[in-house]
């Protein structure tokens, strides 16, 4: 699927945030994406393969944490805040 052919895709489906994120790594002001392996970033498998490669492609590095990592860290935010 082309850029063109995903963005469009995407507009009708409505996903605005998806668009961002494209459109931010295509002005260079999204180095890294952190995701959750097991979620990954939308919910149609097909879909999500197409934007991680085209964010990839635009030099965006995908780090995968595991849903444990972000409770930790959710978890010494919170401590920080006390």
């Amino acid at each position: 699927m082309t850029r063109d052919e995903l963005m469009a895709v995407l507009e009708k489906k409505r996903m605005t945030e998806v668009i961002e994120l494209i459109e931010d790594a295509e002005r260079g002001d999204l180095e890294e994406l952190e995701l959750v392996e097991s979620l990954g970033l939308l919910m149609d498998q097909e879909l999500n393969r197409e934007v991680l490669a085209l964010l990839e492609s635009l030099g965006v590095t995908i780090v995968y944490v595991s849903g444990d990592d972000e409770d930790e860290e959710d978890s010494e935010d919170e401590e920080d805040k006390d």
